[in-house]
């Protein structure tokens, strides 16, 4: 019987985390207090905080002490335990990374304009799903990519390749297919 008392302590006794656990949460906090702190105070504003961790990064980044600029960063680490790391950490990864779905969009972009260069029957497709298009004028950027595109073929390596065209005809894509949704 007393194995079993045992045995049942020591199931109760892991039931939370370790310290090191522990520790490796709160170095992580504190982690991403650092990298908060080391944003523009703009950008720091977005963030979903509230006002007394807003100030002690405000006050952190201030700090020129060695010192004192660590007491404040440990400070900031402490008050962030309260606030929604996930949420944090998400916004930091889309300023770092982009959206993946501006991201996809933007791939969507490319494609359509390599296909819109490289054939006619791609123009009759977006002109039948955007029929308020100015025809005549993405015509004149298809053409003109076009052109573009067959004289940077003929460039030599050493000879920087045009882009002017090309990059128009994504901008006026990508305002096209913005209005259209």
């Amino acid at each position: 019987m007393h194995t079993d008392q045992t045995d049942q302590d020591d199931n109760d006794f892991y039931d939370r985390p370790s310290k090191s656990q522990v520790k490796r949460e709160l170095h992580a906090i504190l982690d991403l207090g650092k990298q908060v702190i080391e944003l523009p105070y703009d950008k720091v504003k977005q963030l979903p905080l509230d006002d007394k961790l807003l100030d002690a990064i405000k006050t952190a980044q201030k700090i020129n002490g060695r010192e004192g600029k660590r007491r404040q960063i440990h400070y900031v680490g402490k008050l962030m335990r309260t606030a929604d790391i996930e949420a944090i950490r998400q916004q930091l990864d889309v300023w770092e990374n982009g959206s993946k779905e501006i991201t996809a969009h933007m791939h969507r972009l490319e494609t359509l304009r390599d296909r819109l260069i490289a054939s006619d029957e791609e123009l009759t497709i977006l002109l039948s799903e955007y029929p308020q298009v100015d025809i005549q004028h993405l015509r004149a950027l298809i053409r003109a990519a076009r052109k573009e595109q067959s004289a940077n073929a003929a460039l030599s390596e050493t000879q920087e390749p045009q882009k002017k065209h090309y990059r128009a005809l994504f901008q006026a894509l990508k305002s096209i297919l913005s209005t259209g949704e």
